[in-house]
């Protein structure tokens, strides 16, 4: 059991890192921090760059908790709030990504809530620490309640943001 929750923080851990450093430092074939920053501000995530730095912080500094296993509930919160909010551009389109849907994201924060479900396993800081009984369903539930008091902010900026402007496809291409 230690085994498999140990690989699945580093799934998604090594995830995370790539999603992350994809958009601020361009790594993995991604647009690296103007570019990203462009496509969003056209999704209403203004101002683009410090909201992509906020973004690729929340997922390295959740990636490094889980990869450790500390604060897993703590960084379980911080995946699943990041998640709700890259989620949002995509919605429209539903759940599948072939159809531009927000599959990833969603597989993502049902990732993290698993894990402050289980724990982290005995092969984690918080093991070493005695830190692991803080998992379990009133762990996983508190996690998923702070990571959505913390996306609501972004989101109602967002919707403010696209009430006041309307991107056009020229402004996407940059």
């Amino acid at each position: 059991m230690s085994a498999g929750l140990l690989l699945l923080r580093l799934l998604l851990a090594g995830l995370l890192f790539g999603h992350a450093t994809q958009k601020v430092l361009g790594w993995f074939r991604g647009q690296g921090l103007d570019d990203t920053a462009a496509v969003f501000e056209a999704w209403g995530f203004r101002p683009g760059r410090p909201m992509v730095l906020l973004a690729g912080t929340c997922e390295l500094t959740a990636a490094v908790l889980l990869a450790t296993g500390t604060a897993t509930s703590l960084a379980a919160a911080i995946v699943m709030g990041t998640m709700i909010v890259a989620a949002a551009p995509n919605s429209p389109n539903g759940l599948w990504a072939h159809l531009g849907g927000y599959e990833v994201p969603f597989v993502y924060a049902a990732l993290a809530f698993i894990l402050a479900m289980t724990g982290p396993g005995s092969w984690s800081v918080d093991h070493a620490v005695g830190a692991d009984k803080a998992a379990g369903a009133p762990w996983a539930l508190a996690a998923a309640a702070a990571a959505v008091a913390a996306a609501v902010p972004a989101l109602l900026l967002r919707r403010r943001n696209l009430r006041t402007s309307v991107p056009t496809a020229e402004s996407l291409e940059g």
